[in-house]
């Protein structure tokens, strides 16, 4: 077995993605390999906290960028890992489409999600881990978590 160099770990932010990120962390050490965390600001996101309400007077495209940045950096120093990579890409397009096209042009060889083990019209519209799956370069491990 090829040993993985470039692991990728997609996060939400949600309590799902905590374990992914944990075995991101742990394979990323056991392989030796650099661990990139990405984040992706959706233009138009389905649905959307009042937490990532941007206040008055501020840019609402700003704000969400700080907001994903200062939160990879927090998960980043959770896992212990000094130099971990943190990338926050803004799109118009689904997360799982530029998960898939970063991996690609960053030669990523392994992607880590988390599977929400969503059940119903979730799952028939399709999740973002099944559609990384599916459209990614490479390896890809979903970490089931339960919320």
């Amino acid at each position: 077995m090829e040993s993985y160099r470039n692991i990728l770990c997609a996060t939400d932010f949600s309590p799902c993605s905590e374990a992914a990120l944990k075995r991101a962390s742990n394979l990323a050490r056991s392989y030796n390999a650099r661990l990139t965390l990405l984040h992706v600001v959706e233009h138009f996101p389905e649905d959307r906290s009042n937490e990532e309400i941007a206040p008055e007077y501020t840019d609402p495209a700003h704000y969400r960028v700080s907001r994903a940045r200062e939160q990879l950096a927090a998960q980043a120093a959770r896992l212990g890992d000094v130099d971990i990579a943190q990338e926050v890409l803004v799109s118009e397009h689904a997360a799982k489409y530029e998960i898939a096209r970063f991996a690609g042009e960053q030669q990523v060889d392994l992607i880590v999600v988390a599977s929400h083990g969503r059940h119903g019209v979730g799952t028939l519209l399709g999740s973002t881990a099944n559609g990384v799956l599916h459209k990614a370069p490479c390896d890809v491990l979903a970490v089931r978590a339960t919320e």
